[in-house]
């Protein structure tokens, strides 16, 4: 097990607001600096337990320890956290941290769900409380969950890979064939296909086909490197030439693929707007699909702050409140041509609208 408190110097990220935070909090509201915001050195610490990722993973975690940053800076709180390194960390990590006298423990990753340590640790103290991003109900009156509508915004991201691919082969892969993960795929698919329906044209994607789950391309977990080289190689041989990574900061490997083999590819970020925290790579980011988590962790420890009551209704980020979107086109903006771009601010409407509906596998 290891305990981090570092500062990681992510200010300035930028991620818009995620509305309609219903996070309440513990005891009486702290004294306010006379402007409505909690006074430097408030009685208040907040804390979180990364996956198997690092907090530096460029991607998923380091963006919800982003939010808990800006809590510390904006709103005068303690923070802690516990980094894990396998599964086998979450259950002591979480318990390190309630035994520290946190207020609130964000939770970061499905993967809590599927070991037991978040309900093994929330049922063991129910005076504490936790925040589960990406998580599902427990029927716990202490988890409150954090979920996106990822379906959303990758049916924009699979229209917008089909228009732009020159191929009309497009590839996509996970860290871990689990819902959070496939929703991503499965709006990619989905909105790809439209494009090609739309304009007549046969589209393929690899690694993904919603009709054959068990089929998908998968690496053995988030931090596996040679499995994501060794499926963008395979994808990259077959044609495709639009890459949607769906496996944290595995990205980065698909990226040194592409450029190894000189390959005329793009790579489609996902959680963070990629081109933007890794300037290095812009120049193969084709856009990404932001699960705005740092707004969303920052939203809940407010709004807990604050004094109100707790309550488990989940926030779901979506097109419609923006807690997820695609990010600005960067260097490739002069590449998607104008109907195109209009074409995605229609759907987004549409989908808001509830006139387009994207199935997600193993929803039932």
């Amino acid at each position: 097990m290891k305990m981090t408190t570092l500062k990681r110097g992510l200010a300035g990220l930028g991620m818009a607001a995620a509305a309609g935070m219903v996070l309440a909090g513990c005891g009486a509201a702290p004294e306010d600096g006379g402007d409505g915001a909690p006074a430097e050195g408030t009685d208040f610490m907040a804390c979180a337990v990364s996956d198997e990722g690092s907090w530096n993973d460029q991607s998923f975690n380091e963006a919800a320890y982003a939010g808990l940053e800006m809590a510390e800076e904006e709103l005068g709180i303690e923070i802690n956290d516990a980094e894990s390194n396998s599964t086998e960390d979450f259950a002591p990590n979480l318990q390190t941290m309630v035994d520290g006298g946190c207020d609130v423990i964000f939770a970061v990753g499905f993967g809590f769900g599927d070991t037991g340590a978040l309900e093994q640790v929330a049922q063991g103290a129910p005076e504490t409380h936790f925040v589960w991003i990406d998580g599902w109900d427990l029927g716990l009156d202490n988890v409150k969950v954090i979920d996106y509508a990822m379906e959303q915004s990758s049916y924009l991201a699979g229209y917008l890979s089909a228009g732009y691919s020159t191929s009309k082969v497009l590839g996509t892969y996970g860290g871990s064939n689990m819902m959070s993960v496939t929703k991503f795929m499965d709006g990619f698919y989905y909105g790809a296909m439209a494009w090609g329906e739309e304009n007549g044209e046969d589209v393929t994607v690899l690694g993904w086909d919603p009709a054959n789950p068990s089929g998908g391309s998968f690496t053995a977990n988030f931090g596996d490197t040679a499995g994501a080289t060794s499926i963008t190689a395979s994808q990259l041989s077959q044609g495709a030439d639009v890459f949607y990574p769906v496996a944290g900061g595995l990205f980065a490997a698909t990226i040194e693929v592409i450029r190894t083999e000189g390959a005329p590819a793009v790579v489609l970020g996902v959680d963070r707007d990629i081109a933007t925290t890794q300037p290095q790579y812009a120049d193969i980011i084709l856009t990404s699909v932001e699960k705005r988590m740092t707004q969303a962790v920052f939203d809940n420890i407010e709004v807990l702050v604050s004094g109100e009551e707790f309550t488990t209704e989940p926030y779901v980020g979506t097109l419609e409140n923006d807690g997820t979107a695609l990010s600005e086109f960067g260097e490739f903006d002069g590449q998607i041509d104008d109907a195109l771009k209009t074409r995605l601010d229609e759907l987004t409407e549409e989908i808001i609208a509830g006139e387009i509906e994207i199935p997600v596998t193993g929803a039932e």
